[in-house]
């Protein structure tokens, strides 16, 4: 205390300290404010024992008695020579500069139990895996680290092919218990050969004669032997061909078919693609809800789909259902694309109501609001991972959560009533029972489908396409022209987050379209960054 006292005494010019002044003695302990109880002298006692007691006793609870309460002061605990020549401005300064300096030195207390890691992050990527993710919150303490596995496991590490005889049983006895239990699987017709012939051509020159993986291929009717020996001579794997189960490509007891003429009638007539295919909606609701039934399915865990005249141009070289299963992965999609509303206008607020009736199923990191438009009352803005390419994870789909979700799509007509398709199914399903750093983006895959085409940067060394933007695909199915409500920013944009929603500096939206753009070139980044 004494040199809080000179320092004081400086600042407010105190008197000197006398020497000769002693301490008085500190109470070291006082009771806490109660009332004093009332004492009855006992009246057989002596007059002078009387006066004693009572004399001692009111010395006792004198000294017991709690002083009066009064108004709390910090100046009751500053030194009393300080107290009586420091005026109550002078203290309520110097208690405001103290507090002041207090706030400015501790951390606020939302970050007393927060760990800080310090990451520098290069301008430019430079490792050749490039690893597009959506900015999230790190659940756990070591989750796993794409870009690391792609590192130690590229270069066709695990690849069968392309060995001698003996190295590759050996090969394959040693990875038996490992190699995850995965198939290509093609839903297609016997009219349709030519098409899966060019996919399956592609798909396996660039990656599956290494890793043969089987193929199953599911149909409404029975394969044709000339399908059967065409595909067979395009893969050493093995092919099961199988038919689709009659009531899983049928109309459901509980559908008016009445409704369900007008809904193809309507669809038709307003210009929604396939909308007046009846084989169109059978085909949308299996792909939904009833692919991963399949009892030939059973045997394996994972899925690539493939569909019939699509192309594969790059050269993938590692496993791709080993990086799915080892980095925990349960879907993986290689665009994300707006689609056509007018195709399921009640899905939104049946899913609203499927939320509603089970919350206890969404999952607790579930990230919905990059599937929501601010500027629509919070509804679907109609995003979807587009599905005709997706590797996934079949024990997800059979999983309660979104077995509960198809049904409850199923039960409400919607596949037949309007156009539900199984792209924004599986986007809503995948968002709400899985957290985002269990969905990859394959960027590294070029792929197209119909017009939609995709073509990763700086791969002229592996791949026969010509790089697309980010946001190449964005409303290819919805025209820009389209009075349909588009997001402020691309789908996968929206999906990725941070870095990749910024904008050029003195950019905007309205001012790009009023010079006859589409409102969205103004990102700082593109997608082709090497």
């Amino acid at each position: 205390m004494g040199v809080l006292d000179a320092a004081l005494g400086r600042v407010f010019r105190l008197p000197e300290k006398d020497p000769s002044h002693r301490k008085s003695p500190k109470l070291l302990a006082t009771p806490s404010h109660t009332a004093v109880a009332d004492f009855d002298i006992p009246s057989g006692t002596s007059s002078s024992s009387s006066s004693s007691s009572a004399s001692s006793l009111s010395s006792s609870s004198t000294f017991w008695r709690s002083p009066t309460p009064s108004i709390w002061s910090p100046r009751r605990y500053i030194p009393t020579k300080i107290r009586k020549n420091v005026s109550k401005r002078q203290m309520g300064v110097l208690l405001c500069v103290l507090l002041t300096l207090l706030i400015w030195i501790l951390p606020p207390p939302q970050t007393w139990n927060r760990r800080v890691v310090h990451v520098n992050v290069p301008n430019h990527i430079t490792s050749p895996y490039q690893v597009f993710r959506p900015i999230a919150n790190a659940a756990r303490k070591h989750p796993p680290d794409p870009r690391k596995w792609l590192e130690h496991n590229s270069n066709n590490k695990y690849a069968l092919a392309s060995r001698s005889s003996i190295v590759n049983a050996v090969s394959s006895h040693r990875h038996t218990s490992t190699k995850p239990r995965a198939a290509l699987i093609s839903l297609v017709r016997n009219s349709e050969l030519e098409g899966i012939v060019q996919s399956m051509t592609q798909l396996e020159f660039h990656w599956n004669r290494k890793y043969q993986y089987p193929w199953v291929f599911f149909n409404d009717e029975p394969f044709s032997n000339e399908f059967k020996a065409a595909t067979q001579n395009l893969t050493s794997s093995k092919i099961y061909y199988e038919v689709v189960p009659k009531d899983h490509w049928s109309l459901p007891d509980w559908i008016d078919e009445g409704r369900f003429m007008n809904s193809l009638e309507y669809l038709g007539a307003i210009g929604v693609g396939k909308g007046w295919m009846i084989s169109y909606r059978h085909m949308c609701r299996w792909n939904s809800g009833f692919f991963y039934r399949h009892p030939r399915l059973k045997d394996f865990d994972w899925y690539w789909r493939v569909e019939p005249d699509v192309h594969f141009f790059c050269d993938i070289d590692y496993d791709v259902f080993r990086f799915m299963r080892d980095n925990n992965m349960k879907y993986g999609f290689n665009m994300n694309i707006l689609d056509d509303a007018r195709s399921f206008p009640s899905l939104w607020s049946r899913t609203r109501s499927f939320i509603n009736a089970h919350p206890e199923l969404i999952h607790p990191e579930a990230e919905l609001d990059w599937l929501l438009d601010s500027r629509n009352s919070g509804d679907y803005n109609n995003c979807q991972f587009f599905s005709n390419f997706e590797i996934g994870d079949l024990n997800f789909f059979r999983g309660q959560a979104n077995e509960k979700y198809f049904n409850w799509l199923d039960r409400g007509g919607g596949f037949y009533y309007e156009r539900f398709g199984d792209a924004p199914i599986h986007t809503l399903s995948v968002a709400m029972f899985v957290p985002k750093r269990e969905i990859w983006f394959f960027r590294d895959i070029g792929y197209q489908h119909d017009i939609n085409r995709h073509c990763p940067p700086d791969s002229a060394h592996r791949c026969s396409c010509e790089p697309t933007p980010i946001d190449e695909n964005f409303y290819r199915l919805v025209p820009l022209e389209s009075t349909q409500k588009k997001p402020d920013d691309t789908c996968i944009r929206q999906f990725l987050g941070g870095p990749w929603l910024e904008k050029k500096y003195g950019w905007s939206q309205e001012g790009e379209r009023m010079f006859g753009g589409d409102g969205y070139h103004g990102y700082e980044l593109t997608g082709l960054e090497g």
